[in-house]
């Protein structure tokens, strides 16, 4: 009965369908095409909505991988404790957001591109739609994309495989287009991110093309390989300065991470990261989190004053944890006393550490793994603000700490990994990896997505397991010693488009199942990874 009550409500409040995400309604008081054709308004206008939703909030994010990977966590006992940060499935809206806010306007504006003979506004839709879309598929694996728009009852979804080739060919295309308009001052209105700049968006493509060979290396290395070297060698560059970052307008909006934290304090500080950060001595801390104010809350480690909430914890109330960390008190909007009016979709630090775990795998023109490395932490701690670099990259003794719950000793954890931050080249590859993919982890805060693609594909950072696992059959059943691999497809998806869900199960291999323990193709299950 309850399986039924939430599926009624899930279809109720947050269902629809991808084949009726094209109707719209016409207001008749909204201004016609014909006048907003003037400046290419009609093209450019929906831009900024679409690009604003290439992220989630609370149930998107907060509640899935912002949990999964320890950068924040719950202190509120939704749905008696049993819920997304602890596998049981309640919410899941990121499939609506992504169709409904960004592959549907992406196709009018390429639509109205034609009519208007506006190509190139066409080209900057398919580049948002491969933004939004390379995040969907790492959600929930094979998506609807080549047949989006489908009036058929059955829409097919892209095998994984099939989907990143297809995204390697339009980011060719896209390039060439943004390569013969150099100079194009037409985006310029409608872009709060580079002021117009086709030089920027080009590197942005570089960058994008460089984060999906990554995300292939271990399960299609040679397609990995060969499209990572073309984005390093590409002659636009990647975002290589924190001057070139990719900062997503919030179009006045307060961050999601802000409201769930500040407005409803259901989100403080992960244990995931109180655990590292106060243990490698990480001075980013303070650019992330707010200290508490009882020093019984850190008696565990007295010189750290932060303490967060166990990934997927047992939680008897919500005021047991309220005392706990918060959110820096920057990431609130300006009327809200902060000063945030982007979020990080993605930096140069990224680019550095993306360059350093291709050095490893011996990928043409990624440089030093080293040097990239220690590049990377140091474009981190200048984009966070923090000062102290010199001697956190030098540092070759302190390690993660274990976790103390001063609530509930049930939350209560020890550090599976014992890495230090300075690099040795005496070290293994998987040794460095693991530096890399920690350091990448630490500076992706606020960008949770990236970091569950790494966990799932490399094992790191090495996160504790949840502290309480109500996953059932109901969603798929997570064993004790593993971690949650995908989102299932969304009810509307399951009632409204069955026969395409069981053509995708197919599509991601035998025994696969449309449940949250189906690996994802990049998710080879092979913990080695070289």
């Amino acid at each position: 009965m309850k399986q039924l009550i939430l599926l009624l409500l899930t279809i109720i409040i947050f269902g629809s369908c991808t084949k009726n995400f094209e109707a719209t309604n016409q207001d008749p008081n909204q201004i016609s095409d014909e006048l907003q054709t003037q400046d290419n308004n009609l093209v450019g206008g929906p831009i900024s909505g679409m690009l604003y939703n290439l992220n989630g909030g609370q149930v998107e994010e907060d509640l899935c991988q912002d949990n999964w990977m320890g950068y924040m966590a719950t202190g509120t006992d939704f749905v008696g404790n049993s819920n997304n940060t602890t596998y049981y499935i309640t919410w899941n809206n990121y499939w609506g957001r992504e169709y409904g806010s960004v592959m549907s306007p992406a196709k009018q504006v390429i639509e109205l591109a034609a009519k208007y003979n506006l190509p190139i506004f066409a080209t900057w839709a398919k580049f948002i739609k491969i933004l939004g879309m390379s995040k969907l598929t790492a959600v929930y694996g094979p998506i609807i994309y080549s047949n989006y728009g489908s009036s058929d009852s059955k829409i097919l979804y892209d095998k994984e495989s099939d989907l990143y080739d297809l995204f390697f060919k339009q980011l060719d295309t896209i390039q060439a287009t943004f390569a013969a308009n150099m100079d194009y001052q037409g985006f310029k209105k409608f872009d709060a991110i580079y002021n117009g700049s086709i030089p920027q968006w080009m590197k942005l493509v570089n960058s994008i093309r460089l984060r999906l060979a990554i995300r292939l290396s271990k399960v299609a290395p040679d397609v990995a390989k060969t499209q990572g070297e073309k984005a390093m060698k590409d002659p636009a560059g990647l975002i290589t300065t924190n001057k070139d970052n990719f900062l997503n307008s919030l179009l006045g909006n307060i961050l999601p991470l802000a409201q769930i934290c500040f407005q409803w304090d259901d989100t403080r500080m992960g244990a995931v990261m109180e655990s590292f950060m106060g243990g490698l001595k990480d001075p980013r801390v303070a650019s992330y989190y707010a200290p508490v104010s009882d020093p019984k809350l850190y008696a565990d480690h007295p010189d750290f004053p932060y303490k967060g909430i166990r990934n997927g914890a047992y939680i008897n109330t919500k005021a047991d944890h309220i005392a706990f960390s918060k959110a820096n008190a920057n990431f609130n909007d300006p009327p809200n006393g902060g000063n945030t009016t982007t979020r990080r979709d993605f930096t140069a630090a990224e680019v550095a550490f993306l360059k350093a775990e291709a050095g490893l795998r011996g990928w043409a023109g990624a440089g030093d793994p080293k040097e990239n490395y220690e590049n990377g932490v140091r474009l981190s701690f200048a984009d966070w603000g923090a000062g102290g670099v010199d001697g956190y990259l030098a540092d070759k003794t302190s390690k993660p700490l274990n976790y103390v719950d001063p609530v509930d000793s049930r939350n209560n954890f020890t550090s599976l990994s014992t890495i230090t931050v300075a690099w040795n080249d005496a070290d293994s590859k998987e040794l460095k990896l693991e530096k890399i993919i920690t350091q990448k982890w630490i500076n992706n805060f606020t960008n949770s997505l990236e970091s569950w693609v790494d966990f799932r594909r490399t094992g790191y950072p090495k996160i504790p397991h949840v502290a309480k696992n109500t996953s059932s059959a109901d969603w798929g059943v997570i064993p004790a010693t593993e971690w949650i691999k995908r989102m299932p497809y969304p009810n509307a998806e399951r009632i409204g488009n069955p026969d395409g869900v069981a053509d995708a199960v197919t599509k991601m291999g035998p025994g696969a199942k449309d449940d949250i323990a189906t690996r994802l193709w990049f998710d080879t299950g092979n913990p080695a990874n070289f």
